[in-house]
């Protein structure tokens, strides 16, 4: 499948925040200029064409956009349509009629479902019971995450899914997947063959991945409820992460191929044992200066809520690359900076060379630092030795940052290019999701203890129990 001709832009949920600050910018980017493609924004609200051309005007004005420029592509692409009480969708199939009528589209259509993942399946199964799955060119789906709330609801949805689209027309979209340092993961490893001959278990002693956010849950308290840390980041991005890292190299660098060999790791990872679990949930704080609430104290959030915004695990991968090596993952809300890094540590020498005296090693392990965000690049952690001492050793980063280079595009802009495209290779597929979730769904029925943490750190202390005796995260640092 490919980009061929113009395509109406169906998307629910338009007068969202994602839709607001993701979407519109990446829309005005990667639509093209003259082949007449339209954005048909659904929502409940009782508005007009012109009130959501101004919604667009702004979110294209904030992203940077000349206001003549944002004003006059949204008074030509953007429509409004207001959505049924009920949810049918018999109006909305008549105005897409209607529009590709008068503006001679191509019946090219692609519905991008902007929504809490409780609406999901209501909109999907009106979309193909109203004959919307197909028409003249061609037809996407686009479904946010996190697509289920555990494995038996991630099933049912991509059975629902399945009975009205084929999965060569879903895009489950995780916008993790299309951040150029995650993409370079794969270019990372696989074309730096000093790196790929000691990617295994015989020179990697452990792997970290972090993702961490100083927001905390803000107005999306009942959102939150649904999934926590675990179905918000631990599911869905940090597994997306850990998949790149551990994957083996694939046949050809095509959708099914790649995702082959990403289906390939989650199903050799062991089970996820209680005692391989931390969880914790942000208490009062600070952040940047700035006082930050409790978690309990958000609105739409239970008084008491037993909901994480923390989660930390430990994971063994049983194959032949990574037997014996250990991958810890956490994630959290209100944390101490924004984040996301992979630290892989490497094993130390055999035998030590140089002592600060007669039984201290001063020599320690290398450690590579992949940085997703912000700071996007790489440091090597090597040993040299210390001129201004003699027998003495001194850690020194080798470094790269992504901003000598060029400015790094958004992930949203990268991923609808790549839908008109058809190109579904940073798209999750659905055995993908129903792998993740049959590692990842035990945990949430765990009688866990609840460890507060103030906001503004890095989580409950009790996370450094997952590492090795007398180690801890290498990201605090």
């Amino acid at each position: 499948m490919s980009r061929s001709g113009s395509v109406l832009f169906v998307v629910y949920g338009a007068t969202g925040d994602l839709a607001s600050r993701r979407l519109f910018p990446a829309l005005h980017s990667t639509l093209d200029a003259d082949d007449g493609s339209l954005v048909l924004g659904v929502a409940k609200g009782d508005l007009t064409d012109a009130d959501l051309q101004q919604t667009a005007t702004a979110s294209l004005v904030a992203a940077g956009v000349a206001d003549g420029a944002a004003v006059e592509w949204a008074r030509r692409r953007v429509r409004y349509h207001r959505a049924a009480e009920d949810g049918s969708v018999g109006s909305l199939a008549d105005r897409i009629a209607r529009l590709e009528a008068e503006h001679d589209l191509a019946g090219n259509r692609i519905f991008y479902l902007a929504l809490p993942p409780t609406a999901f399946a209501p909109v999907i199964d009106a979309l193909g019971t109203a004959g919307l799955h197909r028409a003249s060119g061609w037809v996407r789906l686009v479904v946010e995450k996190p697509f289920g709330l555990d494995l038996d609801s991630a099933r049912r949805l991509n059975d629902l899914t399945h009975r009205w689209f084929d999965e060569g027309q879903v895009y489950r979209i995780d916008h993790y997947l299309g951040k150029e340092t995650v993409q370079n993961l794969l270019v990372f490893r696989f074309t730096n063959p000093v790196f790929e001959a000691s990617w295994n278990r015989s020179s990697i002693d452990r792997v970290e991945i972090t993702v961490a956010e100083t927001l905390d849950v803000g107005t999306r308290g009942r959102f939150y409820e649904l999934t926590g840390a675990i179905g918000d980041i631990l599911q869905s991005h940090l597994t997306q992460v850990l998949t790149l890292v551990a994957m083996e190299p694939p046949p050809a660098f095509e959708a099914n191929a790649i995702r082959d060999e990403k289906v390939k790791v989650l199903r050799s990872i062991r089970g996820i044992p209680e005692r391989a679990v931390v969880v914790g949930q942000y208490g009062e704080g600070s952040i940047e200066g700035a006082p930050v609430a409790a978690y309990r104290s958000t609105d739409g959030v239970a008084e008491d809520s037993r909901v994480p915004t923390f989660a930390a695990v430990r994971l063994w991968i049983d194959n032949w690359r990574w037997q014996g090596v250990p991958f810890y993952l956490r994630t959290g809300k209100a944390m101490s900076r924004r984040l996301t890094e992979v630290v892989v540590t490497f094993r130390p020498p055999p035998i030590c060379f140089f002592h600060a005296g007669p039984d201290d090693c001063v020599t320690h392990s290398n450690r590579l630092f992949l940085t997703l965000q912000p700071d996007e690049g790489f440091a090597l952690h090597i040993e040299v030795k210390d001129p201004a001492a003699d027998n003495a050793v001194r850690t020194i980063p080798l470094r790269f940052s992504y901003d000598e280079l060029a400015q790094i595009p958004d992930a949203y802009h990268t991923l609808i290019g790549d839908l008109l495209d058809g190109d579904q290779t940073l798209f999750v597929r659905g055995d993908e999701t129903e792998e993740a979730w049959r590692l990842f769904a035990p945990t949430l029925s765990y009688d866990l203890p609840l460890h507060e943490y103030p906001a503004g750190s890095w989580g409950p202390p009790e996370a450094n129990r997952l590492l090795p005796d007398g180690t801890d995260w290498a990201t605090m640092r």
